[in-house]
């Protein structure tokens, strides 16, 4: 099913985002988890662009076999900076030829090497080149990505607002936010979409944190806000770890509750890490939450 379709049926979906085993993994690790999540009825699984030098066609390869074997909605993550336009089209033919019909359109991170090759130039520079070229096709859902704190690389959050109005307009269907720890700042966020006119649906991507390495990275790679209330469990529990995982679990369900209970919200979508447990922690503890908008939905 194409999650276009699914978000004018289901609302809030609830999905989960897994990733391929790095190179020196066997693949067949992933299915593991799969098997280990299947029973939660996800509304969709989505598949990131490899892990630690894993390639394209690992992701296509799970994507497939989460729709096709396991009866579970899948996208794929495709990333184009990296890529020329006809290996991208020998790309897309491959994801539609093994059934997958969602994909998520991202530029991806370039690689310091290529950034240092003062002769490299791209045949992507942008997501939207890459949503302009998927749309040929005429058959997948589109999703992107939108950073409710302003992507890391943008000058200013307005520029980063305009930016994302520019790339919905190219045909995206749904938006899957990066991850956040302050849901004041998503709500803001969506405020700022709605004055732009910005209606594309929503994803909250929503990450449990399981361990401090975990924060540190996370600050690193998106220079996400850490609320005073996230920072007081961090300091009271940083030295014990079996603590902070609970915790960091509770804070996650206390975030979807309220995200969920807001009305502002489209669908959440859950970084599981590859991490069955945490995940199936947090879905019994939003089942009933969920059971009822369900009902409501219907009635």
């Amino acid at each position: 099913m194409k999650i276009k379709d699914m978000l004018i049926a289901t609302r809030p979906t609830v999905s989960f985002e897994i990733f391929p085993p790095k190179a020196n993994y066997p693949i067949e690790t992933i299915y593991e988890t799969i098997e280990a999540l299947k029973d939660l009825r996800p509304d969709f699984i989505s598949v990131t662009y490899g892990a630690g030098g894993t390639s394209q066609d690992n992701t296509i390869e799970i994507a497939s076999k989460i729709k096709n074997t396991y009866g579970i909605d899948s996208i794929a993550h495709l990333t184009c900076v990296t890529s020329s336009k006809s290996s991208m089209i020998e790309t897309l033919e491959k994801i539609r030829s093994s059934g997958i019909e969602n994909i998520l359109a991202l530029r991806g991170d370039i690689p310091q090497a290529l950034l240092d090759d003062k002769t490299w130039t791209p045949e992507y520079r942008y997501a939207y080149e890459l949503i302009e070229d998927i749309h040929k096709f005429d058959n997948f859902s589109i999703g992107g990505a939108c950073y409710p704190e302003g992507h890391i690389e943008s000058r200013n959050k307005i520029d980063d607002l305009k930016n994302l109005k520019f790339k919905t307009q190219k045909g995206l269907d749904f938006l899957i936010t990066q991850l956040f720890f302050d849901n004041e700042l998503f709500y803001q966020f969506r405020e700022k979409m709605e004055l732009l006119g910005i209606k594309t649906p929503v994803l909250a991507g929503i990450l449990p944190v399981l361990n401090i390495n975990q924060v540190i990275k996370i600050q690193e790679l998106s220079g996400c806000n850490l609320p005073p209330k996230f920072m007081r469990i961090l300091n009271k529990y940083e030295h014990n770890p079996e603590a902070l995982q609970e915790a960091g679990i509770a804070y996650a369900v206390d975030q979807i509750i309220d995200l969920m209970s807001s009305g502002s919200v489209d669908g959440i979508h859950l970084y599981t890490m590859n991490r069955p447990e945490p995940t199936r922690r947090i879905m019994e503890s939003i089942g009933t939450i969920r059971r009822a908008l369900s009902t409501r939905r219907e009635g």
